[in-house]
């Protein structure tokens, strides 16, 4: 399917035809990510929408703390932090 590229003020855009949006499963508004590859593709990806709990159970609640956070626990307070 051949488009063409469109001046639209300072931006140029390509008009995405209906069939290949349904296709791809994404509509006017989704949020994506644009790159391209060293012999010129064009890929675009869909902006994942991040759930709390989604992140959480990816953890590892059995893993020790990060060593820099033991620092933050000792460091003194500097401003007007609330103790």
């Amino acid at each position: 399917m051949e488009v063409a590229l469109k001046k639209m003020g300072n931006s140029t855009a390509v008009v995405i035809p209906p069939p290949v949006l349904k296709d791809l499963g994404i509509g006017a508004g989704q949020r994506l990510t644009l790159d391209t590859t060293a012999d010129g593709k064009i890929v675009l990806t869909p902006k994942r929408k991040y759930v709390l709990a989604d992140m959480i159970s990816q953890c590892d609640l059995k893993a020790p703390p990060p060593l820099d956070l033991a620092l933050w626990d000792m460091a003194r307070p500097v401003g007007g932090e609330v103790l």
